[in-house]
């Protein structure tokens, strides 16, 4: 997602909502998360369906036809794709998003949407490139999993596979020094088994602790939704509670 639309991406509440992830080997390599791109995309394609076209996400403005727009063109067209990483073309990409949402007019039409982006983007797509598939799209569909589960009054985090939760966490810690850069105190990343990642150093630190699903949803700005904890200065937290986080 592009800096817009990363900030249109809110706290407003929580969802029943609870599609778990397949089981996976418990000694799968870290480095190998091309095997859970795909089932992530399975999940995130079924909790679309189980939601609907109308259901909220946590996303501002946005209701589940528009996070499928946005998931099929992201991947299927390039300008549209360029829209989310350069500013200049943002405009053009919601712009599209939001024309494309806005042919969703039935369930027929929403449930075709979301399976053809449930098939993978098409032969001759960049995003059939692993490494970009793997960078691009592993915490994106997590996170926009968990926009739709969580955006109404009750939910559970999901009971992740331990090596699909380092996985999460190896992406995190390649990106972290980005989504906190606007926050003016160091930040630490703790996960409650002991790993930790200094994300950014400062003069004064906070701690946020939580499973990796949990501080990914924190770092990209889904503060109010993320199961963490804080550790550091009373007005330290207050300040990285106020502060914008994320893209």
């Amino acid at each position: 997602m592009h800096k817009r639309a990363y900030k249109q991406c809110v706290n407003k509440g929580t969802h029943r909502l609870a599609v778990p992830l397949p089981n996976f080997p418990a000694h799968v390599l870290v480095s190998q998360v091309m095997h859970f791109v795909e089932p992530s995309r399975e999940v995130l394609a079924e909790t679309l369906l189980a939601a609907g076209p109308d259901a909220p996400t946590l996303c501002r403005g946005w209701r589940t036809r528009d996070l499928a727009a946005h998931l099929y063109l992201r991947e299927r067209k390039a300008a549209v794709g360029l829209g989310l990483i350069i500013k200049s073309l943002s405009k053009a990409s919601d712009k599209a998003t939001a024309k494309l949402a806005a042919k969703l007019q039935t369930a027929d039409d929403y449930t075709g949407l979301v399976n053809t982006f449930r098939g993978g983007p098409r032969a001759l797509s960049p995003m059939n490139i692993k490494a970009l598939d793997e960078s691009s799209n592993l915490i994106e569909y997590f996170v926009h999993t968990e926009d739709i589960r969580r955006a109404v009054d009750r939910w559970a985090p999901r009971a992740l596979d331990e090596a699909y939760s380092d996985a999460l966490w190896d992406e995190l810690i390649k990106r972290a020094a980005i989504l906190y850069r606007g926050v003016d105190l160091g930040i630490v990343l703790v996960r409650p088994s002991g790993p930790r990642h200094v994300a950014k150093r400062a003069p004064v630190s906070v701690a946020i602790v939580g499973e990796p699903g949990e501080l990914l949803m924190h770092a990209h700005g889904r503060t109010r939704h993320a199961l963490v904890t804080f550790e550091g200065q009373p007005d330290a937290v207050a300040l990285l509670q106020s502060a914008e986080v994320g893209l």
